[in-house]
């Protein structure tokens, strides 16, 4: 718990970060009221590994600005199942249809989380993972990504941290790989800011395998980056197309599209939202 605290703290100067980088890239939402003769699901958005809850503060002030309730939560980044217990956690204090959206290594939370919750109606993908049951999230990112062509020694800062499982470490990317990779079209200023106050992302949560598949049951969008290095496109379409999900494919971006093009994204968490309230 003290670690989960101090990864808190240590997060709050990325939220000055993101609010920049809104000013920066524009996309302004147009103020359209949720229709007030359906039922109105809440979103909720899962963060990814090396990001926080403030990487959708974009698309929180889009949803908003429509009449929607938005909810970014904290996703502890420490282990696939006990990360995915604490969204379900937060899930059950909700009323109401859910929107569930993961970014990332959120997909393969939400994927997990979503399960045996019928008010989760969708499920979002953003760039993510969505693991099949046994897979891990580490072996979803693509045979082309840049995590499995680089050695991890270029890719990670590896910090010990307290009580780790055994040999597990938090790793922080380094920095000419956040900048040329990550978040590869955010301007330097920006993807530089978000590299200093990245959150780390403990080795089990990308070694432990997934318990659940919620897609297979709860109706799914896909959004894919083209521009994506982390997690490639290809990767992406084919957990996509085994899921069944409805696929918007964003020429260019990368993995960080839910930062620099966040009203591409909230078109798609809405096509969510419309299929929930039409049912």
């Amino acid at each position: 718990m003290a670690r989960f605290v101090d990864r808190l703290r240590r997060a709050g100067a990325l939220a000055a970060s993101v609010a920049v980088t809104g000013a920066l890239l524009g996309g302004t939402a147009t103020a359209t009221a949720a229709p007030p003769d359906r039922v109105t699901p809440t979103v909720v958005l899962v963060h990814g590994a090396w990001a926080d809850a403030s990487s959708w503060a974009g698309e929180v002030s889009a949803l908003r600005a429509r009449g929607y309730d938005v909810r970014a939560v904290a996703n502890p980044l420490e282990n696939l199942t006990t990360d995915s217990q604490s969204v379900a956690d937060f899930l059950r204090t909700l009323s109401g249809p859910i929107v569930l959206v993961g970014h990332s290594y959120g997909g393969s939370v939400i994927t997990n989380a979503a399960a045996g919750n019928a008010e989760v109606k969708a499920l979002v993908y953003v760039d993510a993972a969505a693991p099949a049951v046994g897979e891990t999230n580490g072996s979803l990112s693509g045979s082309d990504s840049v995590l499995a062509q680089k050695p991890k020694s270029e890719l990670f800062d590896d910090v010990p941290y307290p009580n780790a499982p055994e040999g597990a470490v938090d790793l922080y990317l380094k920095k000419d790989v956040f900048l040329q990779y990550f978040g590869s079209d955010l301007p330097t200023e920006v993807a530089t800011r978000l590299w200093a106050t990245q959150r780390a992302a403990s080795t089990s949560a990308f070694e432990t395998p997934s318990q659940f598949a919620a897609w297979e049951t709860i109706p799914s969008w896909y959004f894919i980056s083209s521009g994506d290095q982390i997690i490639t496109a290809a990767s992406e379409r084919a957990m996509a197309e085994r899921a069944g999900s409805h696929v918007t494919v964003f020429d260019g971006g990368s993995h960080l599209t839910l930062i620099s093009h966040p009203d591409a994204v909230t078109a798609v968490i809405q096509q969510a939202i419309d299929s929930v309230q039409q049912a």
